[in-house]
Order: C-alpha cells, then structure tokens, then sequence
C-alpha cells in the first residue's frame, strides 16, 4: 500500500510538474504584431538552386525600420542571409537569366528616384547602379539573353527624354500659383490627385546604359483616355508586348476597355495583336514562345463583378483564342507560365491554393493547399518540380517555402520563435443557411479560451464587396489583437464576396445592404445556437470600407448589435457616387445614375433611415481617402449627433484608407478595443 501511494505521489508529482513547466501563451498585442517580420515575395533562380526574398522589420518609429534582401539555397542546407544592408529598400528584385547575379530597384543615398541595381552573388561586394534615370525604374523585366531591361516610367504628354521631364518637371516646380486643372476623368485614385502624365515603356541596355522610351511613335498616346496596363516581353526580344486602354476619360459613364497590342523596342508604330471586344489585363508567354497567355474578361457593361479568364493564343499569329481553366470557377490571385504548363494561386472559398493548369487543353489538377492556409505568390524554375511560395495564415504570417518533387522545404522562419509564445488559434469554419444559400464563415476563439466561460461576440465584416476573408494574415484589422481574451469574432462572407463562384459575386447587384446585412445577422445567430460559449446578448458589429458601409447599413436598420464601429463606411450612397474615385461602378450596383430614382437608390441608402439611428458607434475615417472620402463620415457624424446617438469620431490626418503608420495603427486599435469594452461588459 505504501509502494502504492508512493507511486501515485510520483505520477502526481510528475504530471503537476509537467503541467507546470508549459509555457503560458501570451495574448498578442499590438506590439508584438508590429515586431513581427514581414516576408516578401520569393523569386527562385532558373536553376532552382538558391532564391531571393525581402524582410522588412517594422518600428513605432518610421526612421528604424529596414529592408532587406536574403539569400538562401532552395533545399534549406544553407541558412538565409542577408545581403543587403542599407537603409533604402529593395523592390522589384529578379535574377539574372543565366548568371549569379540579382537586380533590384532601390532609391539609395544620391538617387533622386528608384533606380535599377545589379548584386553579382559570385564575386561579393556591394550592389553596383546601373542607371540614372531621374523618372525612376519602375516594374522593370529583363531580356532572355539578359542584356537588355524594358521599365515603366512617368512622363509628360508628348515629351519623351529624360532631359526634356526633368526640365518641364522644374518649370512646374517654379509656377507661383498652385492648381489643378482637368477636362476629364477621372481625377483622383485611392489617395492621389492625378496629373496629366501618362505611363511609357523604356527600355535599358545593359552594355551602353543608354535608355530608349519604346513609345514614341505610337498613336495610342495620342488618345485623351490613354493608360499603360501590363507589359512584357515578346519571345522574339525585340519587340514588347502591352496591354493599353484608349478610353479611360469615359469612365464615368462607362467600363473602360484594355487590348493588346505590340511595339518595336526600337519605336515605330504599335500594331493591335487582339480587337475581339474583351478587357484584358495582363500578357504573358509560354517558356517556348509558342503561346501567349492572357487574362480578360469578356465585355459587359452591365454587371457589378466579371470574373477574369484564362485565355491561350498562338503565337505570333495571336489566332486560336482558347480559354483555359472554363471548368472552374474562380479568381486567380496570381500565376508563373512554364513551357506545358501554369502554375497558378487561386481563391477559393476562403483560402487560396495552387493548381497547375494544362497549356494544351485547360484541364488543371491541385498541388498545395486545401482547407487551411493560404498558398500564393508562386516562382518557378527551369527544373521540373521546384518552385518557391509564400504561405500564410490567420494564425501564421507570412514566410517562404520551396516545393521540391518529394518534399516542401521552409526557407525564411522569420516569426516561428516568437509566435511559439503567443496564444494565436486558427479559425473554425461554419456554413449558414441563409435566404435560400449557404454562406460561410469562421469563427475565432479568443487567446486563453475558456469553454466553461460565456463571451460577447464580434461580428468582423470585410470590405469589397468584391472581396473574402480568407485564412490570410492581416495587419489592418488583425482578429487576434482585437479579439484578446475577451472576444469571439465572427467573419461572414456575405453575397458579393468573391471565391464562391461568379453569379455569387454578381448576386449583390441591386441589393447591396439589405440581403448581405441579413445574411450576416443570420450567421450570428447561427453562431450563438452552434457554440454555447456565445453571449447572445452582448454583440457588436465593426468594419472597414464596404464593412464600414455595411455598419452604417446595421445602424439604419436593426437594434441588434450593442454598439457598432465604422471605418471608411458610407452612410449616403449618393454623395459617394459622386465624390469617390470610381463612379460608374456603383451606378452599375444602383441601376441608374442617382437622379433616376430606382428601387435600390430610395430604400438602400442609410441616410434615408436616419431617424433609425440609436445604437452607439465609432467612427474612423482617413482624411487622404479618395476611395471614401471623409465627406461621407462628416455626414455621418452630423446625423449622429443630430439625433443625439452617443457616437465618438476620429479622423487620421496623414491616412488614406487605410491606417497604415505605426502609431496611428497602434491608437486606432486602442479606440476600437475601448469602444468594445464601453459597450460589451
């Protein structure tokens, strides 16, 4: 008996002891978010030997944060390194087509714009300039025998050397009144005020530096609507092959139109490769010159979402037009062409995932991915079954990995020792039957999850409408760092959402509050029957840009939610068809312009129910919005106060849409955990 004892004294002992020893998990923070190291994009060698990816360390201070370039072998038998260490940047990084050496742009101490560098890996030392451009290098792509750039740049209508820009651009410089003047659209993006520039194609010779805008006797140019889309190079490697549209200029009353086309690198007259009445946004080549492959969608100016195809032409005829991959039914994020093959990330039902397609008949098959995770921003090599990736997902950020023929190899590990001290879940995916369709969406526990415990839930709600939540990992509005301990997060991908086939997408059509707004009161309340630890009675809804417009939606119309949160929302769809950047869009999603009064316009306008408002909200906007501009949270905030809805504002002078400085990002999830608390105690 007393062995017995003993014994169990032991066992007990040790399992106490065990349990004990386990590191507590750590909630993630803001901070700790900001610290984590930012992976970019890999590019593997053509031998499929070594690859290149930037890592970028963030700080609170703009002025500590660095950039760099690594180095690895693909098959993980050397450790990355950094190669790179000065305190510009590095972007637009390539290899060679035949030598060990990388090319990046980078705007470094002297650069008056980003200029092109070259980084010889076999005989060490430090990156060498090779141009001196003042327009600065953009999207730069090198020629097959590697002895020749072509570049995008900036410059004025009509004039075409370097000398003659930076002589105009000084001139401008010395003007003493200060306007902007336009006779057409559009004239604002994003979070610019747009010029009179246009976008040409340049090509840098290696051997001379001597630099050539390939533009300069084409007509296209000449058009009032010109914009520069894609551009490549043509496998014969004296020419370039580009995608343009004419008609930019009509875009407020209609769909602009890209075709494509092909010039000299010499200059000379452009000739259009395709006039088929299709919208094509990007040209590529198959390794063997054989085919060119492009995405477009065929013209309709009558649907709010078109989904881009797959289509293959013989080259150089450009006849056959084939589409490829017509059996699914999805978006691709992004691809790489081989000889027989695509390589290509694809979205689909809240992740994204690899396939490869046939060149010959379009049929594809899975290679990465599934259920969990996010597979994208492939780079193939030469050699059969190597190739480098990023993966990711809302519990991982963002790092580098190689596919080999029998094995996936981690490359960049840049956050696997500090994640392995937070308390980071994956989330949990549920499907609800609402208004005849099944809706997806995931559910996140909160950091220290306790299933004896009862939480209030947030309901997340993303932007787009064209868009998804995906198992992706997000800086803007991280559910970890807003759920902490104390809330569960729901994420629905209402009707408009993209990844669940095109008629999806296009379905939000003429319904753009009403049906999506209830499928995500319908997932809520799915939640809160399917997981006991939901507190039903304490929720709140928050969200950003169409999640924000969603928000106001949820104000107008229901008394469900506890409090609400607003970034970027419109709360009057008609001052945001006229003061956003895109227009014909949301006549498009209206059915009319909205001095035509239709169904939609009178009874899914928020403002129209202003009477409705009561439920708290916070409101945030960004005063360098253009895509929502700050007009329609000023409106807001006037009805809220009007109406005496308890409600707080917070404008960021120096953002745009989104919150993207440090400190800024760091108060703007401050104020949103602190509404929460106010309201969901």
């Amino acid at each position: 008996m007393n062995k017995l004892l003993t014994l169990s004294f032991i066992l007990i002992f040790s399992v106490y002891s065990t349990w004990a020893q386990q590191p507590v998990l750590k909630t993630l923070s803001h901070e700790a978010m900001m610290s984590i190291k930012r992976v970019g994009v890999p590019k593997i060698s053509p031998d499929g030997q070594w690859l290149i990816y930037s890592q970028q360390s963030v700080s609170y201070d703009s002025e500590s944060n660095t950039s760099d370039l690594w180095l690895a072998s693909s098959d993980g038998t050397q450790a990355p390194r950094k190669i790179t260490q000065t305190k510009a940047g590095e972007d637009n990084y390539f290899w060679h087509p035949s030598e060990r050496k990388v090319f990046f742009t980078a705007k470094r101490e002297g650069d008056e714009s980003a200029q092109l560098y070259i980084l010889d890996l076999s005989n060490g030392g430090d990156a060498q300039r090779v141009s001196s451009f003042s327009l600065g290098i953009g999207s730069p792509k090198i020629s097959a025998d590697g002895n020749k750039v072509l570049f995008s740049a900036k410059v004025f209508p009509g004039v075409f050397t370097d000398s003659l820009n930076k002589k105009y651009a000084e001139e401008k410089k010395k003007l003493k009144y200060k306007a902007r003047v336009y006779t057409g659209f559009p004239i604002r993006y994003f979070d610019t005020w747009l010029d009179e520039k246009q976008s040409h194609v340049f090509v840098l010779d290696l051997k001379t530096q001597q630099i050539q805008n390939v533009f300069t006797g084409i007509s296209l140019i000449q058009s009032k609507g010109f914009q520069l889309g894609s551009f490549t190079w043509a496998p014969d490697q004296q020419s370039v092959v580009f995608t343009a549209t004419i008609d930019l200029h009509t875009t407020a009353y209609q769909n602009s139109i890209s075709k494509i086309y092909q010039v000299s690198i010499q200059g000379g007259k452009e000739k259009l490769l395709v006039d088929d009445q299709g919208d094509y946004s990007s040209i590529d080549f198959s390794e063997d010159g054989k085919y060119a492959i492009a995405l477009g969608a065929p013209l309709n100016q009558t649907k709010v979402y078109q989904l881009s195809r797959l289509y293959r032409f013989t080259w150089p005829e450009m006849s056959n037009k084939t589409e490829l991959l017509s059996s699914l039914d999805r978006p691709i994020n992004q691809m790489e062409v081989s000889k027989d093959y695509i390589l290509a990330s694809i979205e689909d039902q809240g992740v994204d995932r690899l396939i490869r397609i046939s060149l010959q008949d379009g049929s594809y098959q899975s290679v990465l991915g599934g259920k969990q995770g996010s597979y994208n921003q492939v780079s193939i090599s030469k050699r059969e079954n190597i190739f480098a990736y990023q993966y990711n997902s809302m519990a991982s950020p963002m790092e580098v990995l190689v596919h080999h023929t029998d094995k996936e190899v981690a490359i960049s590990n840049a956050n696997q020792a500090l994640l392995k001290n937070y308390d980071v879940k994956d989330p949990e995916e549920f499907w609800t039957q609402s208004r005849g369709k099944k809706v997806r969406s995931f559910l996140l526990r909160p950091a220290s999850f306790d299933p004896t415990k009862k939480y209030p839930l947030l309901v997340l709600m993303h932007g787009g409408p064209a868009s998804s939540y995906k198992d992706i990992y997000g800086y803007r509005w991280n559910p970890h760092v807003i759920a902490g301990t104390e809330y569960v997060i729901v994420m629905t991908d209402y009707t408009g959402s993209v990844g669940y086939g095109e008629k999806f997408a296009q379905d939000i059509q003429f319904d753009p509050f009403k049906g999506p707004g209830q499928e995500i009161l319908d997932a809520a309340n799915d939640a809160i029957k399917r997981y006991p630890f939901i507190d039903g009675s304490r929720q709140a809804a928050s969200g950003a840009s169409y999640g924000g417009h969603l928000a106001n939606w949820l104000q107008a119309t229901t008394s469900h939610f506890k409090c609400l949160i607003s970034h970027a929302g419109l709360v009057n769809s008609e001052a945001q068809w006229g003061t956003s950047d895109f227009v014909y869009s949301r006549e498009l999603m209206n059915g009319s312009a909205p001095w035509i009064p239709t169904k939609t316009w009178k009874e899914q306008n928020p403002m129209r129910f202003a009477a409705n408002f009561k439920t708290p909200i916070l409101l945030t906007v960004g005063e360098n919005d253009f895509r929502v501009p700050i007009n329609n949270t000023l409106e807001n905030w006037s009805i809220l106060q009007r109406q005496k809805v308890p409600s707080k504002l917070i404008v960021f002078p120096e953002e745009n849409h989104w919150v993207l400085k440090a400190e800024n990002s760091r108060f703007h999830y401050q104020e949103i955990r602190n509404w929460l608390a106010t309201y969901l105690k």
